[in-house]
């Protein structure tokens, strides 16, 4: 996305500069100083006269209009840095730029680095010790540069200055005004760090630790300026900790993050001297960097893909068995069971339909994860269900499925559109059941999928659907097995009144489940959000009983009923559109609400693991019914509480019902995707991942060993 901004400032700035074309043509003649109404350009010399051998140093001083401003080295996410071209006589050579210290600058959501004001980039041009004694030297350099305001412009400027080489110059400068500029740009300029750096990396995060040694007591701030694009994400927060001589900064890992081994740059220290002022200095470091945390990028180059795809297969399978899964494919099972036991070739293709249906709606949904994410969006498995939206018209569907299977109503009949799509036979039935297993699914992850899922998401887009359509069909896998099998139908109860009964009897966990999806509604949108929702499920189950009544009356009944129905389900949309635009409650606050954890922030787990205190993690939300289950039956239990008042352990819960960025890069630093995620960091260790399916004797041994 940067670099096609970059390639768009860029075409941006061409275009606009086309009026300076002719200016510039006719600035042919070289001199010392160049003016626009945006800059004035000048090339400054520390002294006029040199000895053979010795150094004289030169700047481009670009002093800027107010409001605009110019690029560093390393440009952030937009522009292009300074170029000065050299044309020197023989004897005399240029180094590259030394770059003073530069500021951030942001634009709209990007970081850029650069300057503000006046700016002086510096040269170094060594003077061989063989060349001939004479005056009146060029110098010619011919310089580009890019200034931005709101619009950039690129610009060039020809310069030419002269030098005398004498045998035993004067010591007095004979350019005291620019030679003291040089010479105060270059007493600033940043120095190699005499101290440590070390550079620690876990997940998406970065730490450059700078120290012991500084000898600053009153530093105020502190900042990293990267030598290389992708490194860290420019626009992200730097945050800052300075303790026993030790400066930290934490920020995240950029696009580019896991093609680097070191990290170069520029540590900026702001501190206050003695006289109150603000001082600010430049360190220049290169140090390898050194995984303290999860390594995502070492699980994507030791985990074969070959067993990634069989991870995410295995954890298909399991997936079946989760609670949010289950009452979609029993509800199928009866379309099954009443399948006559002969019709092999129909239940083969009810069971590719069903997988079609699985595989199909898997790919559309990674390719949107994929996508928020290459946006910037912190969005992992189980996304769409923070969308209050999304919540609120699965529970109507679900609500429909359930009045369905009560009998309330049959889209079948004089309307001659067929049975419900769940319950028909054929391969629309099964192709549909597939979608909404898929849809019901992602709540819910199984053993396995963790790993899968975040080898997935650290690999390219192709090789992420390879691995997500593999656990696509890992849930669609024992239905297909059941409709290939010879046989398989034999072992199934003969259809009789009692599939009715069951029916009926299966409306029910459909209602628990609508009730379900309306209790995680409740905890993301306010109490008029809800009160829209539930009006939208009475409109619903009068749309069914109004559908119902058009398919069993006479035409003019059936003409008013239909009408009736449409007006209805238009009312219950019209809610969900209500919804959307209410204001979302602050995810988090219903976390710490019994007694014994703590909400979760980086800040506070960092507090926590400075005291050396055992922290044990709880990634959960609403809608995560296996997240739910682990609750009550383990985390909730007194054994399991004593347990952590025994061993001192602090429980932040990290609640991600609603999208909260900061959660979703923990949990990518940790190298998932989706929640439930069970943490628990020990002092002196590396955090340890604990079993997606808790049970109290899995937590109490893990508190044993810490």
């Amino acid at each position: 996305m940067f670099a096609c901004m970059k390639w768009l400032t860029h075409t941006k700035a061409l275009i606009s500069s086309l009026a300076l074309l002719v200016l510039l043509a006719t600035n042919a003649i070289a001199d010392a100083v160049f003016q626009t109404p945006q800059v004035r350009a000048e090339l400054l010399a520390e002294r006029t006269t040199v000895a053979p051998g010795e150094t004289l140093w030169v700047a481009l001083s670009l002093e800027l209009a107010p409001e605009w401003h110019t690029y560093w080295r390393t440009t952030g996410d937009s522009g292009f840095p300074t170029t000065i071209r050299w044309n020197l006589p023989e004897g005399i050579t240029a180094s590259e730029i030394f770059w003073p210290l530069p500021e951030r600058i942001p634009y709209a959501d990007m970081m850029n680095f650069g300057y503000h004001g006046k700016v002086l980039l510096l040269t170094e041009l060594k003077i061989s010790s063989d060349i001939a004694i004479q005056s009146d030297i060029p110098l010619h350099a011919e310089a580009t540069w890019l200034v931005c305001r709101d619009i950039c412009f690129p610009e060039d400027g020809v310069f030419s200055i002269f030098i005398s080489v004498k045998p035993d110059p004067p010591l007095i400068k004979q350019n005291s005004i620019a030679g003291a500029a040089v010479s105060a740009a270059r007493n600033a300029l940043p120095e190699i760090a005499p101290w440590p750096v070390k550079v620690s990396r876990a997940g998406n995060f970065l730490t450059i630790s700078a120290g012991p040694g500084t000898g600053y007591t009153n530093i105020t701030n502190a900042e990293f300026f990267p030598y290389s694009d992708g490194l860290i994400e420019n626009a992200a927060p730097q945050k800052i900790k300075s303790l026993n001589g030790v400066t930290e900064i934490l920020m995240r890992t950029g696009v580019d993050a896991d093609e680097f081994a070191e990290a170069s740059g520029l540590i900026v220290l702001n501190r206050i001297a003695g006289d109150g002022e603000q001082i600010s200095t430049g360190f220049i470091f290169d140090s390898p960097i050194v995984w303290t945390g999860p390594n995502t990028n070492s699980i994507s180059n030791t985990l074969p893909i070959a067993l990634a795809i069989l991870f995410a297969f295995i954890g298909g399978i399991i997936l079946n068995a989760m609670p949010c899964v289950l009452p979609v494919l029993v509800m199928k099972a009866l379309s099954f069971i009443n399948r006559p036991n002969t019709d092999a070739s129909a239940l083969r293709k009810d069971g590719i339909a069903y997988t079609a249906g699985v595989m199909t709606t898997f790919g559309a949904l990674v390719g949107l994860l994929l996508l928020l994410r290459a946006s910037g969006n912190a969005v992992g498995w189980g996304f769409q269900l923070q969308a209050p939206t999304f919540v609120v018209t699965l529970a109507y569907v679900i609500l429909a499925i359930g009045l369905n299977l009560s009998g309330v109503f049959s889209i079948s009949g004089s309307l001659g559109v067929g049975q419900h799509l769940t319950m028909r036979k054929g391969t629309s039935g099964a192709f549909f059941t597939g979608l909404l297993a898929v849809v019901v699914a992602t709540p819910c992850t199984a053993p396995f999928m963790g790993v899968a899922i975040g080898f997935a998401l650290t690999q390219s887009p192709a090789m992420a659907i390879i691995v997500f359509e593999a656990l696509a069909l890992g849930l669609a896998f024992p239905y297909l097995i059941l409709a290939f099998a010879p046989g398989a139908t034999k072992a199934l109860p003969q259809p009789g009144p009692w599939m009715d009964r069951l029916k009926q009897f299966l409306a029910f966990p459909m209602y628990g489940v609508a009730a379900w999806l309306i209790w995680v509604l409740a905890q993301q949108v306010d109490s008029m959000g809800l009160a829209a929702a539930l009006s939208g499920l009475v409109l619903i189950a009068l749309t069914a009983w109004l559908w119902s009544a058009a398919d069993k009356s006479s035409k003019t009944v059936r003409r008013v009923s239909t009408i009736a129905a449409a007006v209805s389900m238009t009312a219950a949309i019209a809610f969900i559109i209500v919804i959307s635009g209410r204001p979302p409650v602050q995810a988090g606050l219903m976390t710490a609400d019994d007694g014994f954890s703590e909400t979760f922030s980086e800040a506070r787990l960092s507090m926590l693991r400075t005291t050396n205190r055992p922290v044990f993690v709880n990634f959960t939300a609403a809608w995560c019914i296996t997240c739910k289950v682990n609750e009550q039956v383990a985390l909730s239990t007194t054994e399991v509480k004593e347990a952590f008042l025994r061993h001192n352990v602090a429980y932040l819960k990290a609640d991600w019902t609603n999208q909260n960025a900061e959660i979703g890069a923990a949990l990518s630093a940790l190298g998932r995707d989706g929640v439930p995620l069970y943490v628990l960091y020990m002092p002196d260790r590396d955090a340890q991942i604990l079993p997606q399916i808790l049970t109290p004797g899995t937590l109490i041994d893990a508190l044993e060993n810490l």
